[in-house]
């Protein structure tokens, strides 16, 4: 009898166990789950936060520590869009001179440039169109068949997959078997880099956090090799994952951030 009661409880002690011991593998993986989400979210804001002081400092000639002008210049700011070229001067006495002439060759809605970009797709190789499996207007993904050609160099047919996903504004009328030539446009395709429907007037918030939270944003002019440069760090104040310290050794495992105070680049520390 005694040895029948110490088996039951041996074995609901162990049901006991497996039980907290199940549960806390399980709240370990869902923690992880959350915190790769959270950041995911964060890492968002981040990557448009970079875009925009990027395009800020090509206009300005300098990035912004201060949100209000960057979120003025999101919304009404114009982004000029150049072309540079080389001419080539002869001298008098056989020399070369090289001017290099920047044209402004069109002016759009900083916002448009920030949100949108235009992907031109060429032909991947020389040979002989096939056909299309995509037509105009239709959202891609990337990884998605598009056209398949008769390649010269592989000697065979091949499908050409998209690098970008987004929708197909334009494209060439190709007939089937015209030769084509490496670098031939064949579509063009725009990609929203960013959710159009994204509140600006937010952009400072940390996302997530309650009460909310402000990046620390730095932008400045440091003298560097003798030269002054351009700078700028965004940083989460409130990470989630509390394994993120600033006195961590390793930058991917400082609170997330891109740029530097003391470094010309704009890397963030998730890449």
């Amino acid at each position: 009898m005694k040895t029948r009661v110490f088996s039951i409880i041996t074995l609901l002690i162990a049901v006991v166990l497996a039980y907290f011991l199940i549960s806390n593998i399980k709240y370990a993986i869902d923690e992880e789950e959350r915190i790769s989400k959270s950041e995911g979210v964060v890492i968002g804001k981040l990557k448009l936060i970079r875009e925009a002081e990027k395009a800020y400092q090509e206009v300005n000639n300098r990035y912004t520590n201060n949100w209000d002008s960057l979120i003025n210049f999101i919304e009404h700011g114009k982004y000029y869009v150049t072309k540079r070229k080389e001419v080539i001067h002869l001298l008098e006495y056989g020399a070369d001179s090289i001017e290099v002439v920047i044209d402004t060759i069109d002016i759009i809605p900083a916002k448009q440039y920030i949100f949108i970009k235009n992907h031109d797709v060429f032909a991947a190789d020389n040979g002989d169109f096939i056909e299309f499996f995509v037509k105009k207007g239709q959202e891609i993904r990337k990884g998605q068949k598009m056209y398949s050609m008769y390649s010269a160099t592989a000697g065979k047919v091949v499908n050409q997959m998209s690098k970008i996903s987004g929708v197909i504004t334009s494209m060439e009328n190709v007939a089937k078997n015209k030769k084509l030539a490496k670098g031939e446009i064949l579509f063009q395709v725009r990609e929203e880099k960013f959710n159009p429907n994204t509140n600006i007037s937010q952009l400072a918030i940390i996302p997530l956090t309650n009460p909310a939270a402000k990046f620390d944003l730095f932008a400045d002019r440091i003298e560097k090799n003798r030269l002054m440069v351009n700078v700028v760090e965004v940083r989460d104040i409130k990470p989630v994952d509390s394994r993120r310290k600033e006195d961590n050794e390793a930058n991917n495992r400082k609170p997330l951030r891109f740029g530097s105070r003391t470094e010309v680049t704009t890397a963030g520390n998730w890449e």
